[in-house]
């Protein structure tokens, strides 16, 4: 298809790219024995560390959606490295580390430490740190959401035939 460019084509690239960082801090990981330590946990760890939480008050803190939160946690329950329990509201789920995950917090914050460093490093090497881009890309998402970009992208005249005939369903936003 001449012309095509995929549109997953960037997505792709930034999954791949991720992966292959979330893979090393994950040999990391494992080289300090955290064996069924994932990165995704931190996040939480670093909340709990200082005490119990509720899952609601992980995903505010974490910045993530309750169900992703919940996931994350369930996760961590599943491989040993939190509890939870009911909280005050038989809803509500109270989540702390386990005493194993306590006396592993000190290779927890080792890698942390390694990482936010070997972060600072990669910044400094690249043209555009990619922690500005983050930011930036987060700013200007929150200005203008991807759909919105979608449906105005429809709505040019110079779009292929099959912008054409699908332009007034992708100009929904």
């Amino acid at each position: 298809m001449p012309g095509f460019v995929p549109a997953g084509a960037l997505g792709t690239e930034l999954r791949a790219l991720f992966e292959q960082m979330d893979a090393d801090v994950g040999r990391a990981l494992a080289d300090l024995g955290l064996a069924g330590y994932r990165s995704r946990f931190s996040p939480v760890v670093r909340v709990l560390a200082e005490g119990p939480a509720s899952v609601r008050e992980l995903a505010a803190a974490t910045g993530v959606t309750h169900s992703a939160a919940s996931q994350t946690v369930a996760a961590m329950v599943r491989s040993g490295w939190a509890t939870q329990r009911v909280g005050a509201d038989a809803r509500e789920r109270i989540v702390e580390l386990t005493d194993a995950a306590r006396a592993a917090l000190p290779a927890i914050r080792a890698e942390w430490e390694a990482t936010a460093a070997a972060l600072a490093a990669l910044d400094a090497e690249l043209p555009y740190p990619l922690t500005t881009f983050v930011g930036d890309l987060r700013a200007a998402l929150e200005r203008r959401p991807f759909r919105a970009r979608i449906a105005a992208a429809a709505q040019d005249p110079r779009g292929s035939d099959d912008v054409v005939r699908h332009r007034e369903t992708l100009g929904n936003a």
